[in-house]
């Protein structure tokens, strides 16, 4: 497993370079790959996207091919892309088992959580579907403290290789989820790690603990 930094990344530059990346990997001249970044403020719509999804957010918009509906990405994220070859898959999973790669995604950011004191938990999809699918209509993946949702999963597969990942709400922000109901939620459902804790923590620091935990 690689690791990538790309800081700050416009939304459509981050989709065109990952679709290289799961290009590359598929052919065997890369390997799976996790990166970090962030964004400048976009709405991204998923497969699931409803219309009332997208109420009064007039920023740009992205149309991408993960599952799930609306939500926000901004520069108040980290945001960890999941490059996995799935017919190779380097991780805790079995090969083409979209639903194990879910729950590795969400259990690695729980243990990051759980690094800050804080008692997160995942929503389970269900494991009976067949292997190689998701059930579009089961939003609720994702990791929650308490009733509050602190970070958002939807990816995508491509020739067997992931792409997409998880986005995990570090600070506090006014135009944060506003105007939009993100994965189908009321926009106060959502929450931040900055205001759980009470204090800001760097995304270094937040980057370098995930790696770590990765790695294991």
């Amino acid at each position: 497993m690689e690791f990538e930094l790309w800081g700050q990344i416009p939304y459509e530059v981050c989709e065109e370079q990952q679709l290289k990346f799961v290009d590359e990997i598929a052919k065997g001249t890369r390997e799976s790959t996790v990166v970090f970044c962030s964004h400048p403020p976009v709405v991204t719509l998923g497969r699931s996207t409803k219309p009332q999804d997208v109420g009064t957010w007039a920023g740009a918009t992205f149309q991408v091919r993960r599952g799930g509906r609306a939500t926000y990405h901004g520069p108040d994220q980290l945001v960890a892309y999941f490059l996995v070859n799935l017919n190779k898959p380097p991780l805790e999973i079995k090969i083409k088992d979209i639903f194990g790669l879910l729950r590795f995604i969400e259990t690695s950011s729980i243990q990051l959580l759980n690094l800050y004191g804080l008692h997160a938990r995942g929503k389970t999809l269900d494991p009976q579907l067949p292997s190689g699918t998701i059930d579009p209509n089961l939003n609720d993946t994702g990791v929650w403290v308490s009733e509050k949702k602190i970070a958002s999963v939807g990816i995508a597969v491509r020739k067997w290789v992931s792409y997409h990942g998880i986005a995990l709400n570090l600070y506090q922000s006014d135009l944060a989820f506003q105007g939009i109901q993100p994965c189908g939620f009321e926009s106060q459902v959502m929450t931040n790690l900055e205001k759980e804790l009470g204090r800001k923590v760097s995304s270094t620091e937040v980057i370098n603990n995930w790696m770590s935990i990765l790695k294991k």
